[in-house]
């Protein structure tokens, strides 16, 4: 059965499935329900019976993936309502995190505040030559708090992550990428069909491949570097007992294209 959602557009060509944040009248904002809608769809991609090898997240229209969190919906929370509103996007971080298959970000405009803190969540991310990214809470007396604070520094280096969280200064897509925040700017017209075919280059790959190496890559960056290593070497054997690896290395021998099944 199809869900049908109020704040997305999801598609699939494929085995690569597409979500597009459809609020454009209001950037693209996070609210609560986009939140949640969010985290629905990733998990129902999931354990979708036919499998989706990558993701890619954008947003609608040409000004905004997505502008920030809604602050009209914040404005009057109290504290305890804040922090579930964080709670909720810090769940939405760890799904797409989690989730077996590479996440790429098509930032087509401002990525600001939670946006930002999306982006980050995102496994790899291209941003259109027009698109500016940063995290401004500091400017609205408060923090980001879906994981801007821990995944930015994770991705940029501490120095300049403290730089952009306490100035709360924005940049352009250049200096993103400069800095490690972007994988690469690509003109605005061209955005969605670069992404698509680093998608569909992903999605050819052995799946179960991919899916121990985003595990084996988010996990390890946490653990000390031995215990990384044998999480590593442990991961590497168990893919010897599927029918990918059979089929991968004797595609390669016979110089052959490999036919994944994920099995």
């Amino acid at each position: 059965m199809t869900t049908t959602y109020e704040t997305l557009l999801v598609e699939r060509d494929g085995a690569v499935a597409r979500i597009t944040i459809n609020r454009p009248d209001k950037l693209n904002a996070l609210s609560p329900l986009v939140i949640r809608e969010l985290t629905l769809a990733v998990t129902s991609l999931r354990s979708a019976p036919d499998a989706v090898r990558a993701l890619i997240l954008t947003g609608a229209g040409d000004k905004a993936f997505v502008a920030g969190a809604d602050i009209a919906a914040m404005q009057q929370m109290t504290a305890p309502e804040a922090y579930a509103f964080s709670e909720a996007g810090h769940r939405l971080g760890y799904e797409l995190e989690m989730s077996p298959f590479p996440v790429l970000a098509a930032v087509n405009g401002f990525a600001l505040g939670g946006g930002c803190e999306l982006v980050l969540a995102c496994d790899l991310a291209y941003a259109a030559d027009h698109a500016k990214l940063g995290q401004p809470e500091v400017n609205l007396g408060v923090i980001p708090g879906f994981g801007g604070t821990q995944r930015l520094s994770r991705r940029v280096g501490p120095a300049k992550a403290r730089e952009l969280v306490f100035t709360g200064d924005v940049i352009g897509a250049e200096e993103a990428r400069r800095i490690g925040l972007v994988n690469d700017v690509v003109p605005r017209a061209e955005l969605l069909s670069r992404v698509t075919d680093v998608a569909k280059k992903i999605a050819a790959k052995g799946p179960l491949a991919i899916a121990a190496a985003k595990r084996v890559m988010h996990k390890g960056a946490d653990l000390e570097l031995s215990a990384a290593h044998e999480l590593e070497a442990q991961a590497f054997g168990v893919l010897f007992g599927s029918e990918d690896q059979k089929e991968g290395m004797s595609a390669f021998l016979a110089k052959r294209a490999a036919a994944f099944r994920g099995k």
